[in-house]
Protein backbone atom coordinates (compact mmCIF):
# COMPACT_ATOMS: atom_id res chain seq x y z
CA UNK A 1 0.00 0.00 0.00
CA UNK A 2 1.39 3.64 -1.23
CA UNK A 3 1.06 6.48 1.09
CA UNK A 4 2.54 9.58 0.57
CA UNK A 5 6.00 10.41 2.28
CA UNK A 6 5.40 13.90 3.16
CA UNK A 7 2.28 12.52 4.85
CA UNK A 8 4.73 10.27 6.91
CA UNK A 9 7.05 12.39 7.70
CA UNK A 10 3.90 15.01 9.23
CA UNK A 11 2.89 11.70 10.99
CA UNK A 12 5.86 11.35 12.73
CA UNK A 13 6.53 14.78 13.36
CA UNK A 14 3.27 15.52 15.36
CA UNK A 15 3.48 12.18 17.11
CA UNK A 16 7.16 12.97 18.45
CA UNK A 17 6.23 16.17 19.54
CA UNK A 18 2.89 15.61 21.01
CA UNK A 19 1.07 18.27 18.60
CA UNK A 20 0.53 19.98 15.58
CA UNK A 21 1.28 23.83 16.34
CA UNK A 22 5.15 22.16 17.17
CA UNK A 23 5.42 19.80 14.49
CA UNK A 24 4.24 22.86 12.29
CA UNK A 25 6.87 24.85 13.62
CA UNK A 26 9.91 22.54 12.94
CA UNK A 27 8.66 21.30 9.53
CA UNK A 28 7.72 25.35 8.38
CA UNK A 29 3.88 24.24 7.49
CA UNK A 30 1.03 25.34 8.87
CA UNK A 31 -1.16 22.99 11.95
CA UNK A 32 -3.92 22.67 9.42
CA UNK A 33 -2.10 21.42 6.59
CA UNK A 34 -0.52 18.88 8.80
CA UNK A 35 -3.99 17.88 10.04
CA UNK A 36 -4.75 16.91 6.55
CA UNK A 37 -2.00 14.85 5.97
CA UNK A 38 -2.70 12.49 8.98
CA UNK A 39 -5.61 12.47 8.20
CA UNK A 40 -5.35 10.88 4.75
CA UNK A 41 -2.89 8.87 6.10
CA UNK A 42 -5.28 7.46 8.50
CA UNK A 43 -7.89 6.86 5.49
CA UNK A 44 -5.24 5.35 3.26
CA UNK A 45 -4.46 2.94 6.15
CA UNK A 46 -8.26 2.56 7.65
CA UNK A 47 -7.14 2.86 10.70
CA UNK A 48 -6.73 5.84 13.51
CA UNK A 49 -3.09 7.14 14.54
CA UNK A 50 -3.54 9.79 17.13
CA UNK A 51 -6.33 10.23 19.24
CA UNK A 52 -6.48 14.20 19.92
CA UNK A 53 -8.13 16.55 22.45
CA UNK A 54 -8.13 20.08 22.55
CA UNK A 55 -4.99 19.75 25.06
CA UNK A 56 -3.15 17.04 23.75
CA UNK A 57 -2.25 14.59 20.68
CA UNK A 58 -1.36 10.94 21.90
CA UNK A 59 -0.94 8.32 19.26
CA UNK A 60 -2.88 5.45 19.40
CA UNK A 61 -1.38 1.77 19.71
CA UNK A 62 -1.28 1.45 15.94
CA UNK A 63 -0.14 4.60 15.93
CA UNK A 64 2.96 3.62 18.36
CA UNK A 65 4.17 0.48 16.45
CA UNK A 66 4.24 2.99 13.07
CA UNK A 67 6.38 5.69 14.39
CA UNK A 68 8.67 2.89 15.98
CA UNK A 69 9.16 1.46 12.45
CA UNK A 70 8.81 4.52 10.54
CA UNK A 71 11.27 7.16 12.29
CA UNK A 72 13.91 4.84 11.66
CA UNK A 73 13.48 4.36 8.22
CA UNK A 74 13.17 8.31 7.14
CA UNK A 75 16.05 9.33 8.71
CA UNK A 76 17.72 6.37 6.76
CA UNK A 77 15.77 7.89 3.79
CA UNK A 78 17.00 11.34 4.49
CA UNK A 79 20.81 10.10 4.60
CA UNK A 80 20.48 8.17 1.40
CA UNK A 81 19.36 11.39 -0.39
CA UNK A 82 22.16 13.32 1.35
CA UNK A 83 24.84 11.20 -0.08
CA UNK A 84 23.96 12.43 -3.20
CA UNK A 85 25.79 16.18 -1.81
CA UNK A 86 28.90 14.35 -1.87
CA UNK A 87 28.63 14.16 -5.79
CA UNK A 88 28.47 17.99 -5.79
CA UNK A 89 30.79 20.88 -5.96
CA UNK A 90 29.03 22.56 -3.58
CA UNK A 91 26.70 20.77 -1.31
CA UNK A 92 22.89 22.12 -1.41
CA UNK A 93 20.22 21.60 1.43
CA UNK A 94 18.88 23.58 4.98
CA UNK A 95 20.79 23.63 7.78
CA UNK A 96 18.91 24.01 11.14
CA UNK A 97 20.73 25.38 13.88
CA UNK A 98 19.12 25.54 17.39
CA UNK A 99 21.06 28.77 19.26
CA UNK A 100 20.59 30.94 22.57
CA UNK A 101 19.82 34.59 21.57
CA UNK A 102 23.43 35.71 23.18
CA UNK A 103 24.75 33.80 20.13
CA UNK A 104 22.45 35.66 17.30
CA UNK A 105 24.32 38.93 19.07
CA UNK A 106 27.67 37.72 19.77
CA UNK A 107 28.50 34.63 17.52
CA UNK A 108 26.91 34.27 14.26
CA UNK A 109 27.25 37.93 13.03
CA UNK A 110 31.16 37.16 12.25
CA UNK A 111 30.22 33.91 11.18
CA UNK A 112 27.15 33.48 8.57
CA UNK A 113 28.06 36.19 5.88
CA UNK A 114 31.38 34.64 5.22
CA UNK A 115 29.51 31.22 5.03
CA UNK A 116 26.43 32.30 3.15
CA UNK A 117 28.85 33.71 0.95
CA UNK A 118 30.80 30.52 0.60
CA UNK A 119 28.03 28.34 0.05
CA UNK A 120 25.02 30.43 -1.60
CA UNK A 121 23.26 26.85 -2.38
CA UNK A 122 22.56 25.95 1.81
CA UNK A 123 19.76 27.61 3.44
CA UNK A 124 20.49 28.58 7.19
CA UNK A 125 17.72 28.31 9.52
CA UNK A 126 18.26 29.64 13.30
CA UNK A 127 16.04 28.89 16.26
CA UNK A 128 16.57 31.03 18.94
CA UNK A 129 15.52 28.87 22.11
CA UNK A 130 17.37 29.43 26.20
CA UNK A 131 16.62 25.73 26.33
CA UNK A 132 18.71 23.58 26.08
CA UNK A 133 16.76 20.72 23.54
CA UNK A 134 16.98 16.86 21.97
CA UNK A 135 18.99 18.41 18.56
CA UNK A 136 16.87 15.54 16.79
CA UNK A 137 13.82 15.59 18.60
CA UNK A 138 13.58 20.01 17.84
CA UNK A 139 14.30 18.86 14.31
CA UNK A 140 17.78 20.99 13.94
CA UNK A 141 20.85 19.61 12.20
CA UNK A 142 23.48 21.14 15.51
CA UNK A 143 22.80 23.44 18.23
CA UNK A 144 25.31 26.24 20.10
CA UNK A 145 25.75 25.89 23.45
CA UNK A 146 28.36 26.19 26.36
CA UNK A 147 30.75 23.77 27.10
CA UNK A 148 28.99 23.18 30.65
CA UNK A 149 25.81 22.71 29.07
CA UNK A 150 26.97 19.82 26.16
CA UNK A 151 26.18 16.04 27.16
CA UNK A 152 28.99 13.82 26.34
CA UNK A 153 28.00 12.01 23.90
CA UNK A 154 27.82 15.27 21.50
CA UNK A 155 30.65 16.10 19.20
CA UNK A 156 31.50 19.61 20.35
CA UNK A 157 33.63 21.76 17.64
CA UNK A 158 34.22 25.47 18.27
CA UNK A 159 32.87 28.01 17.61
CA UNK A 160 33.38 32.15 17.76
CA UNK A 161 35.44 34.23 20.20
CA UNK A 162 37.33 31.47 22.88
CA UNK A 163 37.19 34.17 25.53
CA UNK A 164 34.46 35.89 26.56
CA UNK A 165 33.38 38.27 29.51
CA UNK A 166 30.37 39.27 31.47
CA UNK A 167 29.91 42.90 31.74
CA UNK A 168 28.53 45.08 33.79
CA UNK A 169 27.63 49.23 32.56
CA UNK A 170 25.14 51.97 33.60
CA UNK A 171 24.15 55.01 31.56
CA UNK A 172 25.98 58.11 33.04
CA UNK A 173 22.73 59.99 33.98
CA UNK A 174 22.42 56.97 36.57
CA UNK A 175 25.92 56.55 37.87
CA UNK A 176 25.85 60.48 38.55
CA UNK A 177 22.67 60.26 40.41
CA UNK A 178 23.55 57.38 42.26
CA UNK A 179 26.93 57.07 42.55
CA UNK A 180 29.50 54.42 40.92
CA UNK A 181 30.02 51.26 43.23
CA UNK A 182 33.53 50.40 44.02
CA UNK A 183 32.90 46.92 45.30
CA UNK A 184 30.57 43.99 44.17
CA UNK A 185 29.00 44.41 47.70
CA UNK A 186 27.81 48.32 46.99
CA UNK A 187 25.51 46.73 44.25
CA UNK A 188 23.19 45.74 47.00
CA UNK A 189 21.88 49.45 47.33
CA UNK A 190 21.43 50.44 43.65
CA UNK A 191 18.91 49.24 41.37
CA UNK A 192 20.16 46.41 39.27
CA UNK A 193 18.50 45.66 36.06
CA UNK A 194 18.16 41.31 36.45
CA UNK A 195 17.80 38.60 33.98
CA UNK A 196 15.90 35.32 34.72
CA UNK A 197 16.67 31.98 33.23
CA UNK A 198 13.45 30.00 31.22
CA UNK A 199 13.63 27.75 34.81
CA UNK A 200 12.62 30.65 36.52
CA UNK A 201 15.87 31.08 38.38
CA UNK A 202 17.40 34.83 38.55
CA UNK A 203 20.72 35.23 37.33
CA UNK A 204 22.89 35.47 39.91
CA UNK A 205 26.44 37.95 39.25
CA UNK A 206 29.80 36.71 40.03
CA UNK A 207 32.83 38.69 40.38
CA UNK A 208 36.61 37.99 40.85
CA UNK A 209 39.77 40.19 41.74
CA UNK A 210 42.79 39.16 43.14
CA UNK A 211 41.89 35.92 44.07
CA UNK A 212 38.51 37.21 45.79
CA UNK A 213 35.67 35.75 44.63
CA UNK A 214 32.03 37.28 45.24
CA UNK A 215 28.52 36.50 44.10
CA UNK A 216 25.71 39.30 44.32
CA UNK A 217 22.24 38.22 44.08
CA UNK A 218 20.72 42.09 42.68
CA UNK A 219 17.83 43.56 43.26
CA UNK A 220 16.04 46.32 40.69
CA UNK A 221 13.26 47.46 39.20
CA UNK A 222 13.24 45.23 36.62
CA UNK A 223 13.38 41.15 35.83
CA UNK A 224 13.51 40.14 32.22
CA UNK A 225 13.65 36.76 30.90
CA UNK A 226 17.11 35.84 29.04
CA UNK A 227 16.59 35.67 25.01
CA UNK A 228 14.42 38.54 23.14
CA UNK A 229 13.82 40.29 26.46
CA UNK A 230 17.24 41.14 26.88
CA UNK A 231 16.80 44.09 24.02
CA UNK A 232 14.84 45.87 26.33
CA UNK A 233 17.05 45.62 29.17
CA UNK A 234 19.60 47.37 27.32
CA UNK A 235 16.92 50.32 26.55
CA UNK A 236 15.68 51.00 30.10
CA UNK A 237 19.94 50.92 31.30
CA UNK A 238 20.38 53.31 28.85
CA UNK A 239 17.44 55.21 29.90
CA UNK A 240 19.26 55.28 33.19
CA UNK A 241 16.52 53.05 35.10
CA UNK A 242 19.70 50.70 36.65
CA UNK A 243 22.85 48.72 36.14
CA UNK A 244 22.65 45.80 33.58
CA UNK A 245 24.88 42.64 33.40
CA UNK A 246 25.19 41.11 30.12
CA UNK A 247 27.60 39.73 27.65
CA UNK A 248 30.49 42.46 26.79
CA UNK A 249 30.37 41.93 23.46
CA UNK A 250 26.53 42.65 23.59
CA UNK A 251 27.26 45.36 25.17
CA UNK A 252 30.63 46.99 22.97
CA UNK A 253 28.62 49.44 21.02
CA UNK A 254 26.98 51.21 23.74
CA UNK A 255 30.01 51.06 25.60
CA UNK A 256 31.53 52.36 22.56
CA UNK A 257 29.40 55.29 21.97
CA UNK A 258 29.09 56.32 25.49
CA UNK A 259 25.23 55.70 26.01
CA UNK A 260 26.76 52.99 28.71
CA UNK A 261 29.82 53.29 30.95
CA UNK A 262 31.56 50.34 32.23
CA UNK A 263 31.00 49.42 35.91
CA UNK A 264 33.54 47.08 38.02
CA UNK A 265 35.73 46.26 35.27
CA UNK A 266 38.45 45.15 36.97
CA UNK A 267 35.74 42.56 38.28
CA UNK A 268 34.40 41.38 35.37
CA UNK A 269 34.71 37.41 35.22
CA UNK A 270 35.66 35.71 32.02
CA UNK A 271 34.49 32.38 30.89
CA UNK A 272 35.51 30.12 27.70
CA UNK A 273 33.03 30.27 24.76
CA UNK A 274 30.62 28.24 23.20
CA UNK A 275 30.50 25.13 21.15
CA UNK A 276 28.62 24.10 18.03
CA UNK A 277 27.08 20.79 19.33
CA UNK A 278 25.63 17.55 17.30
CA UNK A 279 25.11 14.12 17.66
CA UNK A 280 28.00 11.89 17.33
CA UNK A 281 25.88 9.02 17.00
CA UNK A 282 24.16 9.75 13.15
CA UNK A 283 25.71 10.96 9.58
CA UNK A 284 26.63 14.23 9.21
CA UNK A 285 24.26 15.93 6.70
CA UNK A 286 26.09 17.89 3.66
CA UNK A 287 25.15 21.33 4.78
CA UNK A 288 26.38 20.82 8.47
CA UNK A 289 29.42 18.75 7.52
CA UNK A 290 30.05 22.18 5.40
CA UNK A 291 29.30 24.33 7.83
CA UNK A 292 31.89 22.44 10.65
CA UNK A 293 34.63 22.53 8.02
CA UNK A 294 34.19 26.27 7.85
CA UNK A 295 34.69 27.01 11.19
CA UNK A 296 37.94 24.95 11.12
CA UNK A 297 39.13 27.34 8.39
CA UNK A 298 38.18 30.69 10.74
CA UNK A 299 39.92 29.30 13.32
Amino acid sequence: MDQDLNDLRAFATVARLGGFRDAARVLGKSASSLSDAVRRLELGLGTRLLNRTTRSVVPTEAGRDLLGRLEPALEEIRLALDVVNAHRDKPIGTLRLNVPTSATRTVLPAILPAFLAAYPDIRVEIIADENFVDILDSGCDAGIRYEERLAQDMIAVPIGPRVQRFALAASPDYLARRGTPQHPRDLLDHACIQGRFPSGVVFSWDFERDGEEVRIVPNGPLIVQAGAATELAIDVAIAGSGIIALFEDWLRPHLANGALVPVLEPWWTSFSGPFLYYPGRRLVPAPLRAFVDFLRTQR
